[in-house]
């Protein structure tokens, strides 16, 4: 792993509110690398040394412990640098899912130079809540059809997640309203993105992923 430190944006909110949604269509727009903590989690080779201990939890339906999830997002991270699928003297990389908890946060802190943290923010837990329902029925996700099961995620969120928030400074973290369609939520975080990517342009060996 190299001793830079990635140039990133992250994605916030509670369960719903919209992160992987933005972050998909963020990581459309050139110049800009979306990863989710999903997709790591689905890229692992089941069968290295990684994915195994990976499996251990997860076949026990137990949380993955930080110091292995962040092992995994920085092999990943090494990955899809070698492979020029993320060019961090180019891309923005933005971060969804991940740091879940403040320890988490320490953790990627030398890895990641963080410019922004969008927080999405919907205050209607209840409209929320339908949203992921509906969101799971659609799927077949009928797991996470139970209202109860997504109440408690938001549990866990207030009790783990939103802590994070305090760990970065307050002016790069900017409150944005998730209530809309995709598209003007889309245009009211482009508002804060833009500029740091015609910064990150104008300035590209500021992270140019040297070791």
């Amino acid at each position: 792993m190299s001793n830079h430190r990635y140039k990133s944006i992250l994605l916030f909110g509670a369960p719903g509110v919209g992160k992987g949604t933005q972050g998909k269509i963020i990581g459309h727009i050139p110049g800009f690398f979306h990863l989710a903590c999903g997709d790591v989690f689905r890229s692992l080779d089941m069968t290295s040394e990684l994915g195994m201990k990976f499996l251990e939890y997860s076949s026990r339906g137990e949380l993955v412990p930080d110091e292995l999830t962040i092992e995994m997002w920085k092999t990943n991270m090494h990955a899809q640098t070698v492979l020029s699928i993320y060019k961090p003297a180019q891309d923005v990389l933005v971060l969804d899912g991940i740091p879940r908890n403040l320890g988490q946060a320490r953790a990627l802190d030398p890895y990641i130079d963080v410019l922004k943290v969008i927080h999405l923010v919907c205050r209607d837990v209840d409209a929320m809540v339908m949203r992921m329902r509906r969101r799971a029925l659609k799927e077949n996700r009928l797991d996470d059809a139970d209202e109860k099961v997504i109440r408690r995620r938001f549990e866990v969120y207030q009790r783990e997640t939103a802590p994070v928030l305090q760990f970065y400074p307050k002016e790069i973290v900017h409150e944005v309203d998730a209530v809309g369609s995709p598209a003007v939520i889309l245009q009211r975080v482009l508002d804060i993105l833009a500029p740091v990517q015609d910064a990150h342009f104008k300035n590209p060996l500021s992270g140019d992923g040297k070791s």
